[in-house]
C-alpha cells in the first residue's frame, strides 16, 4: 500500500487538519523496525584545549630561604570568553595508580558582581576542568581549587587568572606591553603601569 495524506476541512473555517494515512505494519516489520532504531543520542567525546592546562609542581621541597614559587596563572580572559580550564594534580598522585579527582570545590576572589564565575567544573581523571565566564577588565582573579581524590587526598590551590580587554580593543595607557602587545604581569598576574 501507498502512503496517502488527506486534508480534512471542518465546518470552522479556521481549523484545518493534515492527517496522514499509512498503513499498518505488522509484527514482524514493527520487530525490524526496532532492531534498526537507536535507542540512546550519541555523544559528543570532549576533548578540552590544551591552551589552558596548568600542571602542579608536584609538591617538590623547596629549601629555607628559598625564593617562594610564583602563583600559578593561566593566560588572561576576556570579559565575553567563556572557557575551559584544567588544573592537572597528576604529579601530586605518583605512585598511586588509579587514583583520580573524586570532589571539587571552587572558589573565586574578589565575588563582585560582574566578576568572573564558575559555568561548570567537571573531573577528568587527574585533571579539574572549569568552565569560566564573565570578568572586569584589570582585575585578577583568584580561583582557589580544593581537590578531594578517590583515595581520600587533599589539595587546595590558589590560581590566577587575569582578565584584559582582548577583543579589539587597546590596553589601558601606561600599561607595560610585550612586543606583540601583551600586557606584562607582575608576580601576582597584574599588569604593570608605567608612570610619566
Amino acid at each position: 500500500m501507498d502512503r496517502a495524506s488527506k486534508v480534512v476541512r471542518s465546518r470552522n473555517p479556521t481549523l484545518v487538519l493534515a492527517v496522514s494515512l499509512t498503513p499498518a505494519l505488522s509484527r514482524r516489520e514493527r520487530e525490524q523496525q526496532k532492531e534498526f532504531a537507536m535507542a540512546t543520542p550519541a555523544n559528543h567525546l570532549y576533548r578540552p584545549s590544551v591552551a589552558r592546562v596548568l600542571v602542579l609542581d608536584g609538591g617538590v621541597p623547596v629549601p629555607r630561604g628559598a625564593r617562594p614559587q610564583r602563583r600559578p596563572c593561566w593566560p588572561a580572559k576576556d570579559p565575553a570568553d567563556v572557557l575551559d580550564y584544567q588544573f592537572d594534580i597528576a604529579p601530586a598522585l605518583t605512585g598511586a595508580n588509579g587514583d583520580a579527582v573524586a570532589t571539587l570545590d571552587v572558589s573565586i576572589n574578589p565575588a563582585d558582581p560582574g566578576g568572573v564565575f564558575l559555568v561548570s567544573a567537571a573531573a577528568d581523571g587527574a585533571r579539574a576542568v572549569l568552565w569560566l565566564g564573565g570578568g572586569r577588565v584589570g582585575t585578577t582573579y583568584a580561583v582557589t581549587l580544593t581537590i578531594g581524590t578517590q583515595a581520600g587526598r587533599t589539595l587546595s590551590r590558589a590560581v590566577l587568572l587575569p582578565v584584559e580587554a582582548l577583543a579589539g580593543a587597546t590596553s589601558a595607557p601606561g600599561v607595560l606591553q610585550t612586543e606583540t602587545g601583551a600586557a606584562v604581569l607582575d608576580g601576582a598576574g597584574n599588569t604593570i603601569i608605567v608612570e610619566g
